[in-house]
């Protein structure tokens, strides 16, 4: 069975690619408390952030826009900012719910994920129209070259489970 954080890693590093999270990522970040898995959340968090200002930078560079297109790539680079970490039930919440009040909370959830994965989709293809032949064409191998690069990385750290 193919994992689902393969693929939900690599829709996370698509929004990676684009938008300047950095500061807003670290102003979303709610205060750490004392377990140590938070910290370390924190500071993978921070790190992404640093590596999604850096892609970003990279893939501008890389596609050489002109005066024209920049006010596209800053709608693109900014719906693209990844949201705040999704709040979700706490273990209390959760216990008390029957088993259908739980579905019902995982597919309120999907649909929520889902429907930022719809925005950042219609802002990719809306950005991709502004460019040229060429453009389109560092852009697909940027993008290309980066899902792989999160394949990798998550089959690294998640194993390899249902990959035959």
């Amino acid at each position: 069975m193919i994992s689902i954080r393969t693929p939900l890693f690599a829709a996370a590093l698509m929004a990676g690619l684009t938008g300047l999270t950095g500061l807003a990522l670290a102003q979303n970040t709610p205060a750490p408390t004392e377990s140590p898995r938070v910290g370390h959340m924190e500071n993978m968090r921070a790190h992404q952030a640093k590596r999604h200002t850096q892609h970003l930078t990279e893939l501008k560079s890389k596609l050489s826009l002109q005066a024209s297109q920049e006010p596209a790539w800053n709608t693109f680079s900014q719906s693209m900012q990844p949201p705040a970490p999704m709040a979700l039930p706490s273990r209390a919440a959760w216990g008390p719910m029957t088993t259908p009040e739980r579905l019902d909370q995982m597919q309120a959830m999907k649909t929520e994920r889902d429907a930022r994965m719809q925005q950042r989709a219609d802002a990719i293809r809306t950005f991709y129209l502004t460019l040229s032949a060429d453009q389109k064409q560092v852009f697909d191998e940027t993008t290309a070259r980066m899902v792989r690069s999160s394949d990798r990385h998550a089959r690294q750290h998640l194993g390899d489970h249902g990959r035959h």
